[in-house]
């Protein structure tokens, strides 16, 4: 398009789509990752396909690059958390989607959390239906992680521990300072992005059956996730922890004075120690609270891109 005295119009760039890497952190897994990567590369030709290799003892690098994967290679066993936060920290797209590598993840559900993406999550999660479970116990874990997670956050939880969901590279890295190397970054994660008021979506997949022996160890490693939920708990909202144990220590103070007093017609020293643990329990919660804030409203002010023109003044100052 031209004007008539023959200056013409600018032609606007194209607004281009966010690159996407797709992530998947192994171990031995060479078995399951030929059909996977050949999948994801049929369906995503243009995406980025990271495996992190923690360490493997098998061919699972040599696959990988077989089939057209970026590896990135651990020395020695870090763990699951740490392949995540290593494909993280080196991918280059705008979207992350993680996935296992087991071929437990279908590749075909990948278009549905980016569609939750596209549409202002800033996180996309596949939760898991019940059939997906490997054993009642394990459903019954999930359950309880579910709903006290749920508690913690505020917010309903659908699928705490699940591996596969597609983020915002920008939101995610934040985070990774409070990733643990194990298999729980997913409960972290999870709980931080609603602390932080990011949108999150769940997404219902049927995952298949893995491909070789599970990594994970149900009792070491459920202890594990319910330490990591109390463990964000007090780090990003404290009270939610402090204030039920301090009405705890109430109750007992107050159980304990009305039978002693109805007993004896005393006050014990038991029941004022009740009181003051009570008492001190919500003054540490308090103050924990206010310290979460400072240390969240930190990581806001660090992490926050800077604006367009704040970069543009400065540019022109260092000239």
């Amino acid at each position: 398009m031209a004007w008539a005295g023959g200056s013409s119009w600018a032609v606007p760039e194209p607004i281009m789509p966010p690159a996407l890497s797709i992530i998947l952190p192994a171990r031995d897994e060479a078995e399951a990752l030929p059909p996977l990567l050949d999948a994801l590369r049929a369906r995503y030709p243009d995406a980025e396909r990271i495996v992190v290799d923690d360490g493997s003892s098998d061919a699972t690098a040599a696959v990988a690059e077989a089939h057209g994967a970026r590896v990135l290679r651990q020395p020695y066993g870090m763990g699951n958390g740490a392949a995540i936060k290593r494909g993280a920290r080196e991918a280059r797209g705008d979207i992350l989607v993680f996935m296992d590598a087991d071929g437990q993840h279908v590749p075909a559900d990948i278009e549905r959390l980016l569609q939750r993406i596209d549409s202002g999550y800033d996180m996309a999660v596949g939760a898991r239906d019940a059939a997906s479970q490997a054993s009642i116990g394990r459903r019954l874990a999930n359950a309880f992680y579910n709903r006290l997670a749920s508690w913690v956050t505020g917010h309903k939880v659908l699928d705490l521990t699940s591996g596969f969901r597609a983020v915002r590279a920008f939101k995610f890295r934040q985070f990774l300072y409070l990733l643990p190397n194990g298999f729980s970054y997913p409960t972290t994660i999870t709980m931080a992005f609603f602390r932080a008021g990011y949108a999150v979506a769940y997404e219902p997949i049927r995952a298949r059956a893995r491909t070789g022996k599970s990594h994970i160890r149900p009792l070491r490693d459920g202890l594990r996730f319910t330490l990591i939920i109390f463990k964000i708990g007090t780090l990003y909202s404290p009270l939610k922890v402090f204030a039920p144990a301090s009405l705890a220590f109430f109750v007992l103070g107050v159980a304990r004075y009305v039978w002693t007093y109805t007993e004896t017609r005393q006050f014990t020293n038991m029941s004022a120690l009740l009181f003051m643990a009570s008492a001190l329990v919500f003054l540490m919660g308090l103050i924990s609270e206010q310290i979460a804030n400072l240390m969240y409203a930190n990581t806001e002010m660090r992490q926050a891109p800077r604006r367009k023109e704040d970069t543009e003044s400065t540019d022109g100052q260092d000239h």
